[in-house]
Order: structure tokens, then C-alpha cells, then sequence
């Protein structure tokens, strides 16, 4: 039987948005701890603590509580409703506008031109928040005196604006931008080839859906840790005490750094963890964000 889509025009352009961000928000209270583990094995290099995964979770627990793995929750919420809305939506809507009349399907070239721009413009909306998540993650591991005791993501945003300015807010912009660009080429230009060809072969239905989603946690993580790794120092890093330089200068720089101290592998630390944190953050949104389009569309859909 012939259907209607009866959304109205208002919704079919806030839908990828909105959408998105709420999907982005399920998977970030999912796995806000794994996340909390990675930025801890990324500073390792630099304190000299361990890179053991297990070693770190129970390091933390045993000092702070299992609460405190949810640390930067709310700096987290607030990275998905400015950064995941972002860039999930503005990749739906390049992706629709790249598509000719005579397109049955976006070619490859184009959906990945929609994730590198979605994820740039995304990652420039979200790094007030992404830089905040990474200074409250990171506090614990300073000296009891160089602690800022973040109360909450909008407290660590104001101390920002107050110790480095509004545009502190940006510090590590750089490389955000580039970590997105990234992962969303990774994460949603892959996903939408795969699923489109494992629906062709297995039909429509949550096989091909989450098979697709493990395709792009895979391509995701793998595109995007050596920028995240960079990214995590960048945005850390504080003035020397004594000559008021910050360590690393730009992204740049901090690569050459970490690149002859610590060596080529150090931007892959801990993959297993990052994949762990990356894989079913990105399955789980992608999930999510079927589920919930396809609750929206069979609402706004009746029988002609």
C-alpha cells in the first residue's frame, strides 16, 4: 500500500540535527568510564603512569570511587548536543544536497567530502565543551596544587575564559578539527557504503544496520587516534611554572615532540582502549539514530 510522508517541512530540517545529538548523548552515558580510561593512558607518556587499561580503571576507583569514572559526564552531554549535533546533521544535509537528480546512491567521493566537512564545522562548535571534558578528565592526575577542582563543564569553562581568554576556549582547535574530520570520514562515509552493500546482499533489517556500525567503529578509530592523541596533549598542556611557555606550540610541534620522545607508536596508545571507547560509542549512535528516525518516520507516515 502506497504511503505519505507527513512530517512537516520544520521538522524534516531540524530532524538530522536533533536526531543526532540525542543519539550522540545515549552512547556518551554509555561508555563515559572507557572514555575516562583513554584520556588517563594518553597522559601516561607524559606522568609516567601505566598504560594497562585495567591497571587504570582500578587506579582511579581505588583513589576516587567508581563515580568518579563518570567524571566530565556533563561536559560530555554538553560535547554531544554542540559537536554530534553538529556534525550529524550538517553531514545529512550535505549528503542530501551532493545528490543529483539521477543519483539512486551518493558515490563514495561524496559522502566522504560530507564527512570531512560535517566534522570540521562540527568539531569548531563543539570544542568549548571537548576542551573542558579533557581539563576535568586531566585534573586528578596534576599536582594537588596545580588543580583547578572543576565543579562542573560551565565552572571549567570559566576558569578557561579567565586564565587564557575566550579564544582558550579554542586552544587545540587545530587538531580537533582535524581528529573529526577524521573520524567522521572513518565513521560516516563508511557506514553508509557498507550498509548500502550489505543491504543489498542480506536485505533491510538490524543485521545489515549493526554490521555496518562495526565496519565504521573499525574505520573510526583507526583514521582518527593519531589526531585524538594529539589533541589530549594539546588541550592539557599548562604553562611552565617557571618560564610560562606552554610544552607544545601548535599540533605540529607537539607531533615532533612526542614523535622524538616517545617514538611512532605512542600515537596509537592505547588503541585497544581508544577502539573499545570509539567502536561502540560510534554503533551505538549509529543504532540509535535508525531506531529514532525510523520512530519519527512511522509516525509521520499513513497510508494513501
Amino acid at each position: 500500500m502506497p504511503t505519505k510522508d507527513t512530517r512537516p517541512a520544520w521538522l524534516k530540517t531540524v530532524q538530522p540535527f536533533a536526531v543526532g545529538g540525542l543519539a550522540g548523548c545515549v552512547a556518551t552515558s554509555c561508555v563515559q568510564p572507557i572514555d575516562m580510561v583513554k584520556v588517563r593512558i594518553q597522559l601516561a607518556g607524559e606522568s609516567g603512569g601505566s598504560k594497562n587499561p585495567i591497571v587504570v580503571a582500578k587506579d582511579i576507583i581505588s583513589k576516587n570511587g567508581f563515580r568518579y569514572l563518570y567524571k566530565g559526564l556533563d561536559a560530555g552531554i554538553v560535547r554531544q548536543l554542540t559537536y554530534t549535533t553538529a556534525r550529524l546533521g550538517i553531514f545529512r544535509v550535505t549528503s542530501n544536497a551532493l545528490q543529483t537528480p539521477g543519483e539512486k546512491t551518493l558515490p563514495l567521493y561524496k559522502k566522504a567530502f560530507a564527512g570531512l566537512f560535517a566534522g570540521a564545522a562540527g568539531a569548531l562548535v563543539g570544542n568549548p565543551a571537548d576542551l573542558a571534558l579533557i581539563r576535568m578528565q586531566a585534573d586528578a592526575t596534576l599536582p594537588v596544587a596545580e588543580r583547578r577542582n572543576y565543579t562542573g563543564v560551565f565552572d571549567a569553562m570559566a576558569k578557561t575564559v579567565k586564565e587564557d581568554g575566550v579564544l582558550g576556549l579554542w586552544r587545540g582547535a587545530a587538531p580537533t578539527v582535524v581528529r573529526a574530520m577524521a573520524l567522521n570520514l572513518g565513521m560516516l562515509a563508511s557506514y553508509d557504503q557498507a550498509k548500502e552493500s550489505l543491504e543489498a546482499s542480506w536485505g533491510k533489517g538490524y543485521a545489515a544496520t549493526f554490521a555496518a556500525s562495526a565496519i565504521s567503529g573499525f574505520f573510526a578509530v583507526t583514521f582518527s587516534l593519531p589526531f585524538d592523541f594529539i589533541k589530549t596533549r594539546v588541550q592539557k598542556q599548562r604553562p611552565d611554572p617557571k618560564t610560562g611557555e606552554l610544552p607544545y606550540k601548535n599540533m605540529v610541534h607537539a607531533a615532533g615532540k612526542v614523535l622524538k620522545s616517545e617514538g611512532p607508536l605512542a600515537f596509537y596508545a592505547g588503541y585497544p582502549t581508544y577502539y573499545v571507547r570509539i567502536a561502540p560509542h560510534a554503533m551505538i549512535t549509529l543504532l540509535s539514530l535508525d531506531a529514532i528516525n525510523g520512530l519519527v518516520t512511522k509516525a509521520y507516515t499513513k497510508n494513501v
